[in-house]
């Protein structure tokens, strides 16, 4: 009898690793070397957690004290904090209940996803975009109809492609959008989600808007001025629909990456569903961080987060005065969060392609920044996303190399 074929992998596993994280092995390793690396790849603030938060994790680890499991979609406080935290910046009267604490935002968007969409669905996204919407989705068994998303409008997408994607695919069953978008930075205009968000009512599709760059906002859409005695944050999609899911994280405005805390906002009908998803799949977020991060909601850690955003600021001002030496090609906007993304214009003539552009670059300067194929499959061997979270010195340092790369190769 012939023996059984050894077993392999799932077919739903073949997915695109992240090029960002095989880079910042590679920051890690050429720093263990002693090469001085300034590392623009990675969407993290340089200043990580505000400092009440820090000391409420001291104070929690030290009594050493309540830390066993939580409620699967987090600790009351917790949600009532992030449910305060949408009538002070949006207005919003939002509930607790409709509040899912998470792991990441990552863990929001498994769980969303799981409780939302079926295998099969069709759901659409934006390219260039974010490649964890995509993969998560092909895992998971969706089928992902990608959005041509170009300058024409502002790498954002409109009702009119929606209407050629059902043209093209059919029934959408849910659209994922993003604004301030990763990796191109644009912020979607109240005005133009207002539009996504009725297209998506008329046409029974499942809208999940990700706001994790709210709050980093360098230039705000026509119109739009101060709420509740704060600045232009972002439009949320529940300002619009309450049937949206919106999706957040301590990890950008609050600089928090590696607590692994998020948080999604649930219309009524996916609260259950959520519910039993994340107590089968994590039984609840890190506790320690969940108790911490009550006081990322303190008016101390607002005003050291908003800080922060003014360093972002410097940072953008910086690579965008220096694009003209550069001489690279067309960029996004760069209207919120910490990304510049652009085309690399004539530098392709020399190094082909913006994948081989990045790794000659490192090797040359050890600067590290991404190529644009984990964003866009279709145009990113021009693109190249730089991050400026690491702060105006590090910019400053990695935009002077990265002349003497280019007047060198």
């Amino acid at each position: 009898m012939l023996p059984h074929p050894p077993p392999r992998p799932s077919a739903r596993s073949a997915v695109p690793p992240f090029r960002v994280m095989e880079i910042l092995a590679d920051v890690e390793r050429m720093r263990s070397a002693g090469r001085d690396v300034v590392s623009l790849c990675a969407g993290e603030p340089s200043g990580g957690a505000p400092e009440a938060v820090a000391r409420a994790a001291a104070h929690v680890h030290a009594r050493n004290e309540g830390l066993g499991y939580t409620p699967a979609l987090g600790i009351e406080p917790l949600r009532r904090a992030v449910a305060g935290h949408y009538a002070r910046w949006y207005g919003l009267d939002v509930a607790p209940e409709q509040v899912a604490v998470t792991t990441g935002a990552s863990g929001a968007l498994v769980l969303t996803f799981l409780a939302a969409f079926d295998v099969g669905d069709r759901v659409a996204v934006c390219r260039p975009g974010y490649p964890a919407y995509r993969n998560t989705l092909a895992a998971l068994g969706a089928e992902v109809v990608e959005l041509d998303c170009g300058a024409a409008t502002r790498f954002q997408p409109t009702p009119a492609m929606l209407d050629a994607a059902v043209a093209a695919h059919g029934p959408l069953h849910g659209l994922v959008v993003a604004g301030p978008a990763n990796p191109t930075g644009t912020v979607l205009e109240p005005a133009e989600l207002a539009g996504l968000v009725r297209w998506c009512a008329e046409h029974g599709t499942r809208l999940i808007s990700d706001e994790i760059y709210h709050g980093i906002v360098h230039a705000a859409p026509t119109g739009s001025g101060p709420r509740n005695g704060t600045p232009y944050r972002g439009t949320s999609a529940w300002e619009h629909d309450p049937d949206a899911v919106v999706i957040s994280s301590f990890s950008k405005y609050w600089g928090m990456t590696g607590w692994r805390l998020g948080w999604a906002l649930l219309p009524r009908d996916l609260v259950a569903p959520v519910d039993a998803l994340a107590g089968n799949l994590s039984l609840c977020p890190p506790a320690a961080a969940q108790y911490a991060a009550v006081e990322a909601f303190s008016e101390e850690a607002y005003a050291e987060a908003d800080r922060a955003v003014e360093q972002f600021a410097r940072s953008r001002h910086l690579l965008l005065d220096a694009l003209p030496a550069l001489g690279w090609g067309e960029s996004a906007p760069a209207d919120g969060a910490f990304y510049l993304y652009a085309d690399l214009g004539e530098q392709l003539e020399r190094h082909g392609s913006s994948l081989e552009w990045c790794r000659r670059l490192l090797e040359a300067e050890a600067v590290a920044v991404v190529p644009g194929l984990d964003f866009d499959a279709a145009r990113g061997h021009r693109t190249v996303r730089l991050s400026f979270a690491a702060g105006p010195a590090q910019v400053e340092e990695a935009v002077t190399r990265i002349l003497r790369f280019q007047a060198r190769s």
